[in-house]
């Protein structure tokens, strides 16, 4: 079983054309911080966009959001009206990623042992690209009403009676469309497959597998929903497109009405840009989009993700509620009110609730 870690997010920028490939990148917009997994090498000559046998742009490879780790989804005032670093302020953030690498050698990075942490570093300074802001829109009424009814899990103090009283992430179903795609503290990995008509992403945590077909065939009668939606998708220039609708509204707090639409573009050999426009008028005031890169260092690779619900986190989390009732009962009898011990301690995820809209976790 996997041990499971706290959703974060992150986003992605506009699709970038042609030009952007065969261009060097502008100076200063990103910069890689080397580790020891990464040696330095010569720099890779402009070249063409690769293609599939049969044409497509080729998008096929093993990626990772690590990098986006070190950009904060939502904006901080301090660079309220500034969608980028400054020139110093970017210098700070890149030997900040480089400390930070450097101490998840010996912690994080030993959980995989292939340095592929913050290897990159990035100006932006929100993942969040749309408001303008960089600030999550408010929810609806209806939404935060949906927000208050959700089971808070082990993010929460409880009492859990069953599983209803857990998160899908707590249960290890879904993450979500967006969610399975942004960073978290661990298993960032995501696997590209290309065949004639079809691509295919898996994604490492809780193991989501999509098949997105590229035929042009219509989207399935509203009556099928499901936790991924379905998604359908086609190439413009260099960038894939996917729509995805029919999603069943049980994934953070969205509804069944949003509409998904991902563009994925190869900007560099070891780099594609993401970006997602989430419209969802019962759930966001706003349209939201979020843009976050996906890298691929030398020798990364998707890990199993052994994560389902009859495993022993629910069951853990249930054992420990029925010995937190019982020790209640007896600070009870000694004339000790007090409320239910925290199940982790307070911890949220960047501020928000497991699972709710918030900085760690856009619906849906």
């Amino acid at each position: 079983m996997s041990t499971q870690g706290r959703p974060l997010v992150s986003g992605l920028g506009v699709a970038v054309a042609l030009v952007a490939w065969v261009l060097p990148a502008v100076a200063g917009q990103t910069q890689t911080v080397r580790s020891k997994a990464t040696p330095q090498k010569a720099v890779d000559q402009p070249s063409a966009p690769p293609r599939t046998a049969w044409g497509d742009p080729d998008l096929e490879g093993t990626w990772t959001t690590d990098s986006a780790f070190g950009i904060p989804m939502e904006r901080p005032a301090q660079f309220a009206g500034r969608a980028e670093l400054d020139d110093e302020e970017f210098a700070q953030k890149v030997e900040r990623d480089a400390r930070t690498r450097r101490a998840a050698e010996g912690a994080i990075g030993s959980f995989r042992g292939d340095g592929a942490w913050l290897t990159k570093s990035y100006r932006r300074t929100s993942l969040v690209t749309e408001p303008a802001d960089g600030r999550l829109p408010p929810l609806t009424p209806e939404a935060a009403e949906r927000r208050r009814r959700a089971p808070r899990g082990t993010y929460g103090n409880g009492p859990f009676n069953g599983p209803e009283d857990f998160t899908n992430y707590d249960r290890c179903l879904t993450l979500g469309v967006v969610g399975s795609m942004t960073p978290k503290i661990y298993g960032n990995g995501h696997r590209i497959v290309q065949g004639q008509g079809y691509v295919a992403i898996l994604n490492e945590m809780i193991h989501e597998a999509r098949v997105i077909p590229l035929d042009g065939r219509p989207h399935p009668g509203p009556n099928l929903r499901m936790f991924m939606g379905d998604g359908r998708g086609h190439f413009e220039g260099e960038t894939l497109v996917v729509e995805t609708t029919n999603l069943n509204g049980r994934t953070n707090f969205s509804s069944t009405e949003a509409k998904l639409v991902e563009r994925i573009t190869r900007v560099a050999p070891d780099e594609l840009r993401y970006e997602a426009t989430i419209d969802d008028p019962k759930t966001y005031t706003r349209t939201v989009q979020i843009w976050l890169p996906l890298t691929s260092p030398p020798g990364y690779q998707v890990l199993p993700y052994d994560c389902h619900e009859g495993n022993l986190a629910v069951f853990q989390a249930l054992s420990g509620a029925r010995a937190e009732d019982r020790a209640l009962d007896e600070d009870r009898k000694k004339g000790i009110i007090r409320e239910r011990t925290p199940v982790q301690n307070g911890l949220g995820v960047g501020g928000a609730r497991s699972g709710e809209p918030g900085p760690g976790n856009p619906a849906p």
